[in-house]
């Protein structure tokens, strides 16, 4: 044996005991099983199929491949943040919790571990103040605008006056079903409707009681805060009872096809919120050719192109887009949980940028600042036609009232930095 062949062996044995490649870290707190399967399933397939789309084409971001470790939460809190300890050894860069309960459990645990929280359209709205939540990340838009979103369209549809209106909240008595009271009742205080407020329990399969009072009080409208098997039985219900479609809006975790489709035809015509609007975007041709036919799919491939497999596409595209700015900004490929903190901060989604990711208009244009972690607030509506089954943008980006969230936000954020001893301020 010559010495070239034993410096070689000794050097592939050194390469085998050492450190593996550089790689990116992305934890997808997923739940395929239980209630919420129907929603989370998708949201996952979406995230997962991304990255791996960038590890297919562009040999993951930056040069550093894309390993996605999965944990199964059930969309069950302690589960939840089990599955945070677990892998955040792992040299975990982001967290999207996508559970509102995880999250305020995840807020403190991350912020003193130093990795970055993206709960994109849920969570703790107050983290939009950056200032405060260093480590928190909420854009392109939270709970108080999407009530905004949704009044805002309503006085439109009513000449600007909903005053002597009756607007009914349907919820999902949890923490993430309780978000929008507050901003609904400054919203009635400054618009003159009248709110009246139904809670549903977990999971939401019983709601008869509700529906039945709804009948009772005849409201003008319904709003609901709906997520899983809540939705689809809250949709069912509003059909038993004659309430006109047209008047029943979802936020958007209750505008996605599985909560309209077992209604069939009876759920035509119902509204729902989206802050990614479903088109036949280009991305999604590319994930079919070049992950779904490579047999690399998260999922089964039934999901591509669905509300929430774009949403989780959108997501992971938003994390992509930050470990990129923060490989730029720190001038290496293999970055940290801290530098891609300081990607996200430094954020800036444009027109032309998303069109060159092959997802033209899948959400507002924003930009991120240390003041301001939560984006533009906009969203959209959507109508879904139950004949050609499809949802059928009913705006454009409808911007919220600042004017009502920003205090709120300021109020909740204040508070929350009293209690923690936090000082506000830029890292």
């Amino acid at each position: 044996m010559t010495l070239k062949t034993l410096a070689a062996m000794a050097l592939a044995g050194a390469m085998a005991a050492g450190p593996a490649m550089a790689e990116l870290v992305i934890p997808d707190l997923s739940y395929r099983t239980g209630p919420y399967a129907a929603g989370g399933a998708p949201f996952s397939d979406g995230y997962q199929d991304y990255f791996a789309l960038l590890n297919a084409r562009d040999g993951g971001i930056g040069g550093e491949p894309v390993r996605v470790i999965e944990c199964e939460t059930a969309y069950n809190t302690e589960r939840g943040v089990e599955c945070y300890e677990a892998t955040k050894g792992e040299g975990a860069l982001i967290y999207q919790p996508l559970s509102t309960g995880i999250t305020y459990q995840l807020i403190p645990k991350a912020t003193a571990d130093g990795i970055p929280l993206h709960t994109m359209g849920y969570g703790r709205t107050s983290a939009a103040n950056g200032e405060v939540f260093n480590w928190v990340f909420n854009y392109p838009a939270n709970y108080w605008d999407a009530a905004s979103v949704a009044i805002n369209y309503l006085l439109d549809e009513n000449g600007g006056d909903l005053s002597g209106k009756k607007i009914a909240l349907i919820y999902h008595n949890s923490a993430y079903g309780k978000e929008p009271i507050r901003t609904l009742e400054d919203l009635a205080a400054k618009h003159g409707f009248t709110l009246s407020q139904l809670a549903v329990d977990h999971p939401g399969q019983e709601q008869k009681s509700q529906w039945l009072q709804i009948r009772r009080e005849r409201p003008d409208y319904v709003v609901m805060w709906g997520w899983g098997v809540m939705n689809q039985v809250a949709v069912q219900e509003a059909a038993n009872i004659g309430f006109p479609m047209e008047n029943f809006i979802g936020n958007w975790w209750a505008g996605a096809e599985h909560d309209v489709t077992p209604a069939g035809m009876a759920a035509n015509g119902y509204k729902s919120l989206n802050m990614n609007p479903v088109q036949d975007y280009p991305v999604l041709a590319e994930i079919k050719a070049q992950v779904h036919d490579a047999g690399n799919a998260a999922g089964d491939g039934s999901n591509l192109g669905s509300v929430l497999y774009v949403r989780g596409m959108y997501a992971a595209m938003l994390a992509a887009e930050a470990i990129t700015n923060a490989q730029e900004i720190h001038g290496v490929a293999a970055v940290t949980p801290a530098m891609v903190r300081d990607g996200m901060e430094a954020l800036n989604i444009t027109e032309a940028r998303m069109e060159k990711l092959g997802m033209a208009g899948i959400g507002p244009e924003f930009a991120v600042t240390c003041e301001n972690h939560g984006g533009s607030g906009q969203g959209l509506l959507q109508q879904w036609n139950a004949a050609d089954r499809v949802w059928v943008p009913l705006t454009g980006f409808i911007t919220p009232d600042a004017s009502v969230i920003d205090p709120l936000i300021a109020a909740d954020s204040a508070a929350f930095a009293a209690e923690n001893n936090i000082t506000p301020g830029c890292m």
